[in-house]
């Protein structure tokens, strides 16, 4: 048995066993049951994708599944109603090279960066050299197949688009100390958090690995995520565990700069040149034909990547300013939504009860109702439906959402930063025709998007 001190941290770090961590999430090794079939998760490095390997995600949704393909809030992609042959469908993906350099690191490459990585102007240095590293290391070291598939890291490099709003784990922002470039981080949060310190770039790897160690060395099984640690071992003492086995140093002064919002959809100046085009998937879905058009986009128009975001939208890289117009209109003539005011683009909506049985809504097409409703008012908000209670579709707490209660009819909640959950409880039990009613009385600011 452990020995445990008063403050509930173990006395004798060791590593932990080497049981892993249950795990209900799908994978890409993994396919998981859903009322309209297997679900297929396909984690992206950093977010990007090549076109051949887009090609080949939509011929084994075509051929395997329904054709359905989703864009997730942790930038990668999904692949529902997959049927019996769930083998061949993974054998296709592994081909593509979409697979983990070895299959128990499958779980745990949980690396976010920004969508903008390596091109953003506002960007204090490029992370993806870091972002490679730390990427082999979590599916290749013999103990992070520990960690829970929850389990997340964020690298942010000051970009002006990044997804402040996401907790992670472990979080590490680019800080600038003197001429030379650091890393301030902070465990269970934000970048828009205070840190817990900051080292070197050079030991960002280093800190990484130290972090996830002493994770693993202090936590239960049950203590999948490191805020489930930290409510019982006090975040002082485990900082002061890890400076026993990497030099930290202090971090005041400190201050993420501002990310802005609406970067993820239309034309935006790279730091060089060129151009980024960014379109949304309405409701974060993808058909084949959507997925195949903006891979031969990108193959024409710009390097033959596409980079996917938190914000369920994807990022046509290093296009030609001159081209960029028809670019975007092109996105646009796949179904993709190309304009940050188009009310479809605001919404957040989980699969609903067309493929979760624990959802109590449709939330898909009450979405899309809203949407219409809010299009004829001239009304764009940032509104959140969700199925159930245990918020799939968003990983941050939304301006407005919308909870299940019954099939087409919702309880209203606003976001308040005092209030746990979802926020305040505004209305109860309404109709998406009365959430119309009750929105188009509020003041545009601050729900407008």
């Amino acid at each position: 048995m452990r020995r445990v001190s008063l403050t509930g941290c173990p006395l004798n770090e060791h590593p932990s066993s080497s049981v892993m961590r249950p795990s209900g999430c799908p994978g890409l090794l993994r396919v998981v049951q859903a009322l309209d079939g297997g679900i297929c998760r396909i984690k992206l490095d950093g977010g990007a994708i090549q076109a051949d390997q887009a090609e080949a995600v939509a011929a084994a949704a075509e051929r395997f599944a329904g054709g359905v393909i989703e864009a997730t809030n942790r930038a990668n992609l999904q692949i529902r109603g997959i049927g019996a042959e769930h083998a061949a469908l993974i054998e296709c993906l592994l081909a593509a090279g979409l697979g983990p350099r070895k299959p128990a690191g499958d779980d745990v490459r949980n690396l976010m960066l920004s969508p903008t990585a390596g091109i953003d102007r506002q960007a204090l240095f490029d992370t993806r050299a870091l972002a490679a590293e730390i990427l082999v290391t979590l599916q290749t070291h013999e103990r992070f197949p520990e960690l829970s598939a929850k389990f997340a890291v964020q690298l942010d490099g000051g970009e002006a688009l990044a997804m402040l709003d996401h907790h992670h784990d472990l979080w590490l922002s680019a800080w600038v100390r003197g001429d030379e470039p650091w890393l301030a981080f902070g465990l269970a949060g934000s970048p828009r958090d205070e840190p817990a310190g900051a080292v070197p770039l050079a030991e960002g790897h280093g800190l990484v690995v130290a972090v996830l160690e002493l994770f693993l060395d202090l936590a239960r099984p049950d203590q999948i995520r490191m805020r489930h640690l930290l409510a019982e071992c006090p975040h002082a003492e485990f900082i002061q565990r890890l400076a026993r086995r990497i030099s930290l140093h202090p971090c005041s002064g400190w201050r993420r700069g501002a990310s802005s919002d609406g970067l993820h959809i239309g034309i935006h100046a790279q730091h060089d040149e060129r151009c980024y085009v960014g379109a949304a998937a309405p409701l974060g879905r993808l058909d084949t034909g959507m997925l195949r058009g903006a891979a031969q986009l990108a193959r024409e128009r710009g390097d033959g990547t596409l980079r996917f975001t938190p914000w369920q939208s994807l990022l046509l890289p290093n296009v030609r300013r001159q081209g960029a117009d028809e670019v975007l209109a092109r996105l646009a003539g796949l179904g993709l939504l190309n304009a940050v005011d188009q009310p479809l683009a605001q919404l957040i909506a989980c699969t609903g009860s067309s493929g979760c049985g624990k959802a109590l809504a449709d939330t898909k097409d009450d979405a899309r109702q809203l949407a219409g409703w809010l299009q004829h008012h001239g009304r764009s908000l940032k509104v959140h439906l969700s199925g159930c209670p245990r918020s799939c579709a968003a990983a941050h707490t939304a301006p407005v959402t919308l909870l299940a209660v019954a099939p087409g009819r919702y309880d209203l909640y606003l976001r308040d930063a005092t209030l746990p959950g979802f926020g305040a409880l505004q209305a109860h039990n309404l109709t998406i025709e009365a959430v119309g009613h009750w929105l188009a009385a509020r003041p545009r600011s601050p729900l407008d998007a």
